[in-house]
């Protein structure tokens, strides 16, 4: 069950972020997709929009502990420091 429990918020935590980050792209972006990630990466911006899209993931983690479902917080934030190692690299590059 805690397993259960803690997949599920990485799983939902994933979902959201990596939503409201094609939903922001397809907002502002007027072509695909894939130009629009590939020029966000070409002008060192990739990082911002996928921090900015993590933003999500504060009220999955608030009602996780709400809720009383820790482990499924605890999924969340794994996945929430997992987005913060990939910003780092991306801002290394």
């Amino acid at each position: 069950m805690v397993n259960k429990e803690l997949s599920n918020g990485v799983i939902s935590s994933f979902f959201a972020s990596s939503s409201a980050m094609i939903f922001i792209i397809i907002y502002f972006s007027d072509g695909p997709i894939e130009n629009a990630i590939s020029s966000l990466f070409q002008q060192g911006k990739l990082g911002g929009l996928i921090s900015m899209s993590a933003l999500i993931n504060l009220p999955l983690f608030f009602l996780g502990m709400h809720r009383r479902k820790t482990n499924f917080a605890k999924g969340v934030m794994i996945t929430s420091i997992f987005i913060v190692f990939l910003v780092v690299i991306l801002k290394i590059i």
